[in-house]
C-alpha cells in the first residue's frame, strides 16, 4: 500500500496530503464510505458540522480498529455558530458526535465577514485549541484580506486555509499568501465537480501517462503541494483516487494543466457569500 506524504503544519502537527472527503455523503452511508476509504489506505477524513455526518465518521473510526493517532480527522464550524459562545459549545457537540476526545483540525467553514466578526470567532477557535479539543485550527474559504485581520489581531496563526482549487481556478494569489505566512492550502472541489475531467488537455495528459483524468488532476494537486481530499461513495473510484503515488506528471504536463485557469468557481465567492439564518 502506498505511503501518503505528510505535510507539517505551522504548529508541528503533520497532516496526510491525501485525504477522503465526505461532503454530500448521506449520514446513513458515511460509516461504510469511510471504512471503504480506510481499507483503500486513507488515514485523513474531512467532515464538517454542516454536513450532518460527523457521527458516521466517528462510527467508522471506532469500528476500523485503527489506532487513534493514525487517523487525522477534520471538522468545521457551522455558519450559525460564529458567535464565540456558540462556537465553544459546538466543538463539544462535534466531539460527542465523532466519539473523540479531540479533532486533529478544526476550521472556520466560511469567513462570513458581512455578518460576523472573523476576529471574535477566531479568538474562540484559539480557546478551543488551547483547551486541547483541536490539535490544530484553521480556516476555510478565507481570502488574503480575511487572513490579514486574523494574523494582525490574534495570536495563533491558522494552520490551514481550505479553499476551492482546481485547474479552472488555480487560486495563485491565495496560495501564495498562504505560503508566505506558513499556512497550508487545502483544495476543495479538486476536480471542479467533474467539469475538468472532459477537458481535452486533461484527457490528452491522461492518455499520455496511462491514467484516468481524475488521477491526473489529483496528481497535479499533489505536485503543486496542495492537500487534497477527493470524495466518492463508489469503492472502485475510492481506490482509484488513492492510486496516485506510482506516477508523476512532467513539467510540460503540469504547465499544460496550469494554463487551463479561467477563474471559474463551482461554489460561492467568499467575498459575497453571506449566511442568512432561516
Amino acid at each position: 500500500m502506498a505511503t501518503v506524504p505528510d505535510i507539517t503544519l505551522n504548529n508541528g502537527v503533520t497532516i496526510p496530503q491525501l485525504g477522503f472527503g465526505v461532503f454530500q455523503v448521506p449520514p446513513e452511508s458515511t460509516r461504510d464510505a469511510v471504512l471503504t476509504a480506510f481499507e483503500a489506505g486513507y488515514r485523513h477524513i474531512d467532515t464538517a458540522q454542516m454536513y450532518g455526518n460527523e457521527k458516521g465518521v466517528g462510527d467508522a473510526v471506532a469500528s476500523s480498529g485503527l489506532p487513534r493517532d493514525e487517523v487525522f480527522v477534520t471538522t468545521k464550524l457551522n455558519n450559525n455558530n460564529h458567535d464565540p459562545e456558540r462556537a465553544l459549545a459546538s466543538i463539544d457537540r462535534s466531539l460527542e458526535e465523532l466519539g473523540l476526545e479531540h479533532v486533529d483540525l478544526f476550521l472556520v467553514h466560511w469567513p462570513l465577514a458581512t455578518v460576523s466578526d472573523v476576529v471574535e470567532t477566531w479568538r474562540a477557535m484559539e480557546e478551543i485549541y488551547r483547551a486541547g479539543k483541536a490539535r490544530s485550527i484553521g480556516v476555510s474559504n478565507f481570502q488574503p484580506h480575511h487572513l490579514r485581520r486574523v494574523l494582525d489581531e490574534t495570536s495563533v496563526a491558522p494552520a490551514v486555509n481550505q479553499v476551492e482549487v482546481h485547474p479552472y481556478l488555480r487560486q495563485d494569489e491565495v496560495r501564495a499568501f498562504d505560503s508566505d505566512h506558513g499556512i497550508a492550502t487545502e483544495a476543495w472541489s479538486p476536480i471542479a465537480q467533474g467539469l475538468v475531467l472532459d477537458d481535452p488537455v486533461v484527457e490528452r495528459v491522461a492518455a499520455g501517462v496511462g491514467r484516468t483524468p481524475a488521477q491526473v488532476v489529483l496528481r497535479w494537486h499533489l505536485q503543486r503541494g496542495d492537500i487534497v481530499f477527493p470524495k466518492s461513495v463508489t469503492p472502485e473510484r475510492v481506490r482509484e483516487n488513492f492510486a496516485l503515488f506510482d506516477f508523476e506528471l512532467s513539467e510540460v504536463d503540469m504547465a499544460s494543466i496550469d494554463a487551463l485557469d479561467r477563474g471559474q468557481r463551482t461554489g460561492p465567492d467568499p467575498d459575497t457569500f453571506a449566511y442568512v439564518p432561516s
